[in-house]
């Protein structure tokens, strides 16, 4: 199955790192260097770096450019700046996600970048594709020809000013971007994450990714797995696709209505929605606290009285809160705040647990 999976351009660095490598979405990836938790604290408290080149880039262009992302995407990109980004979903008629993504708009006119999930590359690209009749646009998957390194932490400006000499990078802006070069290769610099922290994601050639890594890490920025990705996103309340969104869960039952723009445009899936809306949800996404040292795992039943009412989608032993914490689908009669509910692990059954929170999960994305 291995030699199946594709390679990011910064695979042998990380071979030269003793990383633990893992397939995730088609690629073989890293999971962590040291450890999760030492991985984690880094970036909360100084400065981690990330490979994140598995993620897909594909550019939309042409006379219809802005009608057709708005078209295919559930936020509004009429009239946004160049250097702007906004986060949004890309939805079936029925109203349930293809993707969620970042549209960046670019400096040069009537041109999108849309920065896709990696194991959805091919699927969006096809998507894409299949929604142009009508529309005057071309559509370029570039995921082969880019890389990506994502710095990120509170310390991470001074190193992307400092060691990397990217003096614009002070002055941007969250979820705004500027072009650079870099010895002759196009670079993209955006205030953007993943983390739930300030940083930066870096776009440019294999060769410049290359590079770039090698003088972060000489500079001291702590190299971070996907395993650490996943904890500091999952804390600051972010969704994960096949997790919190998928083909069969709407932004609504995520908590992600703020970016549908259902008032402001047309866009595939919009009507699925707003009716959607007008009957009111069944169930949603909540965030769970355990009062007990269990980790509830993916997929793990949520009961009330032995009667199963959602399942975890995402859990773990919050390393920043040192709290047992989840996010689960629900049904909507057991979503108000404090609601008592028990989840199932394994055999055993803890409870209590409350509702503690109601997902902030637009805490660290712009809906525009």
């Amino acid at each position: 199955m291995e030699e199946n999976l594709l390679k990011t351009c910064l695979y042998d660095k990380h071979v030269a790192l003793n990383a633990l490598m893992s397939p995730f979405g088609g690629f073989i990836m890293p999971i962590q260097y040291t450890n999760i938790t030492d991985e984690h604290n880094a970036v909360r408290n100084d400065a981690g770096m990330f490979d994140v080149s598995h993620m897909g880039e594909i550019f939309v262009s042409g006379p219809d450019a802005e009608k057709f992302v708005n078209h295919i995407f559930t936020n509004n990109v009429t009239g946004i700046p160049d250097g702007k980004i906004l986060y949004g979903m890309m939805l079936y008629p029925n109203g349930t996600v293809v993707d969620d993504l970042l549209v960046y708009k670019e400096f040069e006119p009537s041109k999108y970048l849309l920065v896709v999930n990696a194991s959805n590359i091919a699927k969006d690209h096809e998507w894409i594709c299949a929604q142009k009749e009508g529309f005057d646009v071309e559509v370029v998957n570039a995921s082969d020809s880019w890389g990506e390194i994502a710095l990120q932490g509170p310390a991470a400006e001074k190193f992307a000013v400092e060691t990397l000499g990217l003096a614009p990078a002070a002055d941007l802006g969250f979820y705004t971007y500027y072009e650079a070069d870099w010895k002759g290769a196009r670079m993209i610099v955006s205030r953007t994450g993943y983390t739930g922290e300030d940083g930066f994601e870096i776009y440019c050639s294999h060769e410049a990714i290359n590079e770039i890594w090698d003088i972060l890490l000489a500079a001291g920025v702590t190299p971070c797995g996907l395993g650490c990705r996943d904890t500091l996103r999952f804390e600051a309340g972010l969704p994960l696709y096949g997790h919190e969104l998928s083909d069969e869960i709407t932004p609504l039952e995520a908590g992600l209505g703020m970016f549908a723009k259902i008032k402001d445009k047309d866009f595939i899936g919009r009507d699925a929605l707003a009716a959607q809306k007008e009957v009111g949800l069944t169930r949603k996404i909540v965030g769970i606290e355990l009062q007990d040292k269990a980790i509830p795992r993916a997929g793990y039943p949520v009961e009330v009285n032995g009667e199963q009412v959602g399942a975890v989608t995402t859990g773990y032993r919050s390393i920043s809160t040192d709290r047992s914490v989840c996010v689960a689908m629900v049904d909507k009669a057991y979503t108000e705040l404090g609601t008592a509910v028990e989840i199932r692990i394994r055999k055993k059954v803890f409870n209590p647990a409350a509702y503690v929170f109601n997902l902030g999960i637009s805490f660290n994305l712009q809906s525009g």
